[in-house]
């Protein structure tokens, strides 16, 4: 497998100028876009544009495949999924590799976005059962358990590592860190983790999720207690959208508590059909017609519904949705092997404003949701194939 695309830069909020850039045309398998996606991530570099120091005074590298952040450990779980369905040996040394590589150079301190790479990395441990992983994943789940900052009600902070954000609650959380407990709850035969985990989509679906509507929030905070932009970001929504039915799926889930999450994602799932574009795509803020679509989101989105219709927990029209959305995917692909018209990441925006002006940047997450998007369609294919 290749590994050394040159990645494209871009950082404008025009989505017309990174289509100008060169997209391929739309014509590979599947297979081929997700080599092309692996190489592009694994190629991901931090070109000084962002320069978001952290809390301590260290760096901040959201960009580039080597760093122990949030956007990393999206990434591998992309690539987890992957090797999970295509058993790549070499795909298995760039995951075990990167692991070793960060562990010895020392892990940074726990928050709510260092803890993501450790999902990616309880899911390989369910798999290989490397001793080597199993201490560090213990000592993390303890400590997250223990230590990490809690708002009313119990919710995780999502304070980070550049910034404090007391007593708030956002919607990234729950792919971040939740997940990580149940997983590695699961696997390990933790039920306090698990159970945390529970707590964590209850407390948080009781403020994010709009009743109204049915889609979610970016944030709330209980200091002031509100919604901040009442922003329905697409990309926050993937995210809930993908942990739900990733908790369902990894972890056994209580029956009254996997009943009100079923509930709870038919109806965002209903309300995410009604504002997929002609494209097939999801804009950035869901529900205003005047927001770039995002391709991040898009593929967020996309796997869930894909997922979902293949665990039969989605209502009727999520896969023909999802199948849309793929397709989408696959046109945002450029020759380079990065998903392009992905939007930076995002803080908590007070105004609606403060979204439409998120600049595009290719990213290890935006990789990881195009490869888990392609590889759910690859499983689709695959699935029809033995039908027929």
């Amino acid at each position: 497998m290749c590994q050394n695309f040159s990645v494209m830069k871009s950082a404008t909020h025009d989505p017309g100028s990174l289509k100008a850039a060169g997209m391929p045309a739309n014509g590979g398998s599947h297979a081929e876009h997700l080599n092309a996606l692996v190489a592009g991530m694994v190629s991901l570099r931090h070109d000084g544009r962002f320069d978001e120091p952290n809390l301590d005074g260290s760096a901040g590298d959201y960009i580039s495949f080597n760093s122990w952040e949030w956007p990393q450990g999206a990434g591998l779980f992309g690539l987890v999924r992957l090797w999970q369905h295509n058993r790549d040996a070499q795909l298995l040394r760039t995951l075990e590799g990167w692991y070793e590589r960060q562990i010895n150079a020392g892990l940074p301190k726990l928050n709510v976005n260092t803890t993501a790479p450790m999902f990616a990395l309880s899911v390989l441990w369910g798999e290989t059962r490397e001793a080597r992983w199993a201490k560090v994943l213990d000592r993390w789940a303890d400590q997250l358990i223990s230590t990490m900052p809690r708002t009313p009600e119990g919710g995780f902070e999502h304070s980070v590592s550049d910034k404090i954000n007391k007593n708030e609650l956002w919607a990234d959380t729950l792919f971040m860190a939740a997940l990580f407990l149940a997983s590695y709850g699961q696997l390990s035969g933790r039920r306090d983790l698990v159970d945390e985990a529970e707590r964590q989509f209850l407390v948080h679906g009781r403020y994010l999720a709009d009743p109204h509507s049915g889609l979610w929030y970016h944030g709330w905070t209980f200091e002031g207690r509100h919604n901040f932009a009442r922003a329905f970001w697409g990309r926050g929504n993937a995210w809930t959208a993908i942990s739900i039915v990733e908790l369902l799926d990894l972890a056994e889930i209580r029956p009254s508590v996997r009943a009100c999450l079923l509930g709870i994602l038919e109806t965002h799932i209903t309300a995410l059909q009604k504002l997929q574009t002609p494209s097939g795509a999801w804009r950035t803020l869901l529900d205003d017609p005047t927001s770039y679509e995002e391709m991040s989101a898009t593929a967020g989105i996309g796997y869930a519904f894909l997922k979902a219709a293949r665990l039969g927990i989605g209502p009727a029209g999520c896969r023909p949705a999802g199948l849309r959305a793929l397709e989408a995917v696959k046109s945002n692909v450029t020759e380079q092997g990065t998903l392009s018209n992905v939007s930076y990441g995002t803080r908590m925006g007070h105004d609606l404003q403060f979204y439409h002006d998120i600049p595009f940047q290719p990213t290890g997450y935006g990789q990881a949701l195009a490869i888990l998007c392609l590889t759910e369609g690859l499983i689709n294919d695959e699935a029809k194939e033995v039908a027929a």
